[in-house]
């Protein structure tokens, strides 16, 4: 982890300290939908999250290499997020929460539709889905 020490070695301790609260995987969850977003984007999520944590956990995943800010090709004042490689390569662990939210919970129509398709043959949905998101970097 950039700068910090960690808890432990342990692999899931090590990464839930960079993505495992509810706003970052939310983050990441708008970044591979939209591909880009600005933080008034983010803002506008029906989880309503704060401005002092949007701003908090966009700097842990910057700082991680989760996303990249890049230049707003309309306003200086603005900036765009996008995931990196690395934030892409997250996409099986958002499928399989998807995956077990829906055996669970109650989910829109339009995401067990996704998850469908998913389940049809998961590990070629997931290749299909990073190869997408890698070129469109």
């Amino acid at each position: 982890m950039a700068g910090s020490k960690k808890r432990s070695l342990c692999p899931i301790s090590t990464s839930l300290e960079i993505w495992g609260d509810k706003w970052s995987l939310l983050i990441i969850r708008d970044l591979m939908f939209q591909k880009q977003c600005t933080y008034g984007d983010f803002l506008k999520s029906p989880e309503k999250i704060a401005t002092n944590i949007l701003t908090s956990r966009l700097l842990t995943l910057e700082e991680n290499d989760i996303i990249v800010k890049l230049e707003h090709p309309e306003s200086k004042a603005k900036v765009l997020y996008q995931l990196t490689e690395k934030g892409i390569e997250l996409f099986p662990v958002l499928i399989e929460v998807s995956l077990w939210a829906e055996k669970y919970y109650e989910i829109p129509e339009d995401r067990k539709l996704v998850l469908e398709k998913a389940k049809k043959n998961k590990a070629a949905f997931i290749e299909k889905g990073i190869k997408k998101m890698k070129e469109e970097l």
